[in-house]
């Protein structure tokens, strides 16, 4: 039974549900990480997957980007390889690597040997959700988990990848074996996404970071299905649920056709075209190029003043609402003082 609060106040939950908040939200990928001094005197002395593992340290990490720069959400410090290590697959995340894979997945044997998410398995996850909801007040909590198609390149390719050219030689090659593990995949997402909704999270997001790696149509027969399942699973939990790729301006329709209330849009993409490729009754969330906040205060001042703008005109155009975000996450050598004067300067807006 879920623990989830009522938040009616949250200018976040407003937006994304399609309502009017009494301000423009903000939260930003990746707000807690690098770009942290805080942070990063932490994870000196812890690795990734160890604090992931760690409630205390969960809770801290997801509460620091709130305590410093005022966001109107916070999204919990995870790796969308949690499930997996958690699962039993044996893997790490490789200081500026990321998740290496020991034996990669490559035939159906190995396909068959990924076993399911029991949710024991992320009790410590569950439980760093407790504290939050305890120590957040007002502010809602988004929980997260890695689509089946962003998963299933890491696991095929064994690490991150330019091409993902394994992944789509099984993917096209191989469909049976393809399908079999995008079932797998699916069943271990929602297993994890529903623990952190059992657990208390205000409303989640399905990370499809590498999807813009294919065309429409490759993504319409060999992942739509499956983030459509995850969604349609979730749908009766009642909390906004939003989808996000990176590169995905082509997808952009077919993701918010998978279930979404909210989809995601990076930078190559105005909002206003953005409303008009996801069709009406969407949020959108984003979406300030990383790179700005790192191009001088009077450049950020304009780029900021811009997407707020635009998200107006997206709402005009028949979006449900906008979330001020980045169109991918902070980059580690940004100044957090630039970040809380966005935030800052978003709010005034």
């Amino acid at each position: 039974m879920s623990t989830r609060r009522e938040l009616p106040q949250s200018p976040y939950l407003a937006a994304a549900n399609g309502r009017t908040p009494d301000r423009t939200p903000v939260w930003m990928m990746r707000q807690a990480g690098r770009s942290l001094p805080e942070y990063r005197a932490l994870r000196a002395t812890h690795t990734m997957l160890s604090a992931c593992f760690n409630p205390e340290l969960v809770c801290e990490i997801t509460m620091q980007p709130v305590r410093r720069h005022g966001v109107d959400a916070a999204i919990l410090f995870s790796d969308i390889v949690v499930p997996l290590k958690a699962a039993g697959i044996d893997l790490d995340i490789v200081p500026d690597v990321g998740p290496v894979i020991a034996n990669p997945i490559r035939t159906p044997d190995d396909v068959e040997g990924i076993k399911p998410l029991e949710p024991h398995q992320v009790a410590p996850v569950a439980e760093a959700i407790g504290l939050l909801t305890k120590e957040l007040g007002d502010v809602p909590l988004i929980g997260f988990a890695g689509a089946p198609f962003t998963l299933a390149s890491y696991l095929v390719e064994g690490g991150p990848s330019r091409n993902h050219e394994k992944t789509k030689a099984m993917m096209l090659g191989e469909s049976a074996t393809w399908h079999d593990l995008m079932e797998k995949l699916t069943d271990l997402t929602i297993e994890f996404l529903r623990a952190q909704l059992t657990a208390g999270v205000d409303a989640i997001q399905l990370f499809d970071s590498w999807a813009g790696t294919l065309s429409l149509a490759d993504y319409r027969d060999y992942v739509f299905p499956h983030s459509s399942r995850i969604f349609a699973s979730l749908k009766d939990e009642g909390v906004p649920m939003t989808h996000f790729g990176v590169g995905t301006a082509e997808l952009l329709g077919a993701m918010g056709e998978a279930g979404a209330t909210v989809v995601g849009v990076d930078w190559r993409t105005n909002l206003v075209d953005a409303a008009g490729r996801v069709g009406p009754g969407k949020a959108l969330q984003g979406n300030l190029d990383p790179v700005v906040l790192l191009a001088g205060w009077r450049v950020v001042d304009d780029a900021v003043r811009q997407v707020v703008a635009d998200g107006r005109r997206a709402v005009a155009a028949g979006a449900a609402g906008h979330i001020f975000n980045l169109g991918h996450g902070v980059l580690p050598s940004t100044d957090p003082g630039v970040v809380t004067e966005a935030v800052a300067l978003a709010h005034s807006l």
